[in-house]
């Protein structure tokens, strides 16, 4: 068993299409995780994660803020305490409100599943 506190994990700044948005990669290999990885994005006033898609489902929840998860045909409203998933292989990305950051748990299967 093991504890860690978020803000001791260093933040990185996500790039690739991405604006105003940082991920701390909370449980990986590296602490132990074997199926799954746990992370936490923040996505300040204004900003989104890139359009993007991937071969794996991941699941996601809010914490704090407002946004919208876009797709390629629809946007869905997100607020503090919505969960939700995306499917693989479908596109998408994240973006917070004017005048209100997003953040949010995201839960990805790890390198062995």
């Amino acid at each position: 068993m093991q504890v860690n506190n978020y803000l001791s994990v260093p933040e990185q700044k996500v790039e690739d299409g991405g604006k105003n948005a940082t991920i701390r990669w909370l449980l990986t290999e590296n602490e132990g995780a074997d199926k799954f990885y746990m992370r936490i994005i923040d996505i300040a006033p204004r900003g989104f994660t890139p359009h993007h898609s991937h071969p794996w489902e991941h699941e996601f929840f809010v914490l704090e803020g407002e946004g919208k998860l876009v797709g390629d045909d629809k946007s869905l409203a997100l607020g503090v305490g919505d969960a939700g998933i995306v499917a693989a292989d479908e596109n998408h990305h994240f973006e917070s409100m004017p005048g209100r950051g997003l953040k949010f748990l995201c839960l990805i299967p790890s390198k062995k599943c």
